[in-house]
């Protein structure tokens, strides 16, 4: 049943002193066209005891006193000086979270000149339709015209099947005591048009770069099989990655190799701490998408095993 919002009623708080005694709320809510919670919430407010139940006398003064009542003033009202504040600030191209952090960090002890990020947000996007509005929207990071949902749904893209976790990974991989075990990742050039795969030994250090044509799993899979076969096999072990779709054809990786990929949890970095320490010396802009493979890996190598 479909109900549409509207304030109750004499008539309606008549009806409900009239059919409390001898209907259920939901039976009154359904002859009067309400949600049952209505009723229940109306019962509840202006009922003066237990005895004299719901009093709709004392409901209909209390409404009228309440809808006169002025609202309070938002914080960041239009006219008011701490929206000045921030909409300077935007046009300096500050994000609402320095402006947040700024505005509390000058009125420590203020609350009123305090406003949270979310707020700043809010004001933005709730502003009517204007040069204003848009001028202030195009001024934050994104620039997008309407704040998009913080949940995304369900990611719809290819899933890892059967990966192995980082923390099923043997303890003598962390300790550092034996090489051959390494870590990867895949650099992307300009506009996706191209990409690097990257090998970093966790002991010695030693960078490789693979040649991959393309950025699908299937040249993944065929660059880094191929870069991992030219090490001999005692010292191709293990291998490292994140959880990136290119990783997809894992399996077939390892059968090539006979390498064992075990997967970093999401958004932690520090659990490959070789490739972070190597990225410095590794860049698409250094090596551009014509370098050949073979001279990215030769000139690599040469100059890690030197160190």
């Amino acid at each position: 049943m479909n109900y549409c919002y509207r304030h109750l009623s004499a008539e309606d708080r008549a009806a409900i002193v009239m059919m409390r005694a001898t209907h259920s709320i939901r039976a009154i809510a359904t002859h009067l066209g309400r949600a049952p919670s209505t009723v229940s919430r109306e019962m509840a407010r202006h009922s003066v005891d237990p005895i004299k139940g719901y009093d709709a006398s004392l409901a209909g003064y209390r409404a009228r006193l309440t809808r006169h009542r002025p609202r309070r003033r938002p914080r960041l009202h239009p006219d008011g000086e701490l929206f000045e504040v921030v909409v300077y600030l935007l046009r300096k191209y500050w994000s609402p979270q320095q402006i947040a952090r700024t505005l509390k960090r000058m009125s420590p002890n203020d609350s009123h000149r305090q406003v949270s990020h979310e707020a700043i947000y809010n004001a933005l996007y709730v502003m009517p339709r204007g040069s204003l509005k848009k001028e202030l929207i195009a001024c934050l990071r994104q620039g997008n015209g309407k704040r998009r949902s913080r949940s995304r749904g369900k990611d719809r893209r290819q899933q890892i099947p059967d990966l192995v976790s980082i923390h099923m990974r043997p303890p003598e991989i962390k300790d550092l005591l034996m090489p051959g075990h390494w870590e990867g990742d895949l650099i992307m050039g300009a506009n996706n048009r191209s990409a690097v795969g990257t090998l970093v030994e966790r002991t010695t250090r030693l960078v490789i770069l693979a040649k991959v044509d393309g950025t699908t799993a299937t040249a993944a899979a065929v660059g880094f099989s191929d870069k991992l076969n030219e090490v001999p096999r005692a010292l191709r072990l293990s291998m490292t990655y994140d959880q990136g779709r290119e990783m997809v054809k894992h399996a077939e990786i390892s059968q090539k190799t006979g390498t064992a990929i075990y997967f970093a949890d999401p958004h932690s970095p520090w659990q490959r701490g070789a490739k972070r320490m190597a990225a410095p010396s590794i860049s698409m802009g250094s090596y551009g998408s014509t370098c050949p493979g073979e001279q990215i890996y030769r000139s690599t190598a040469s100059k890690n095993w030197m160190r």
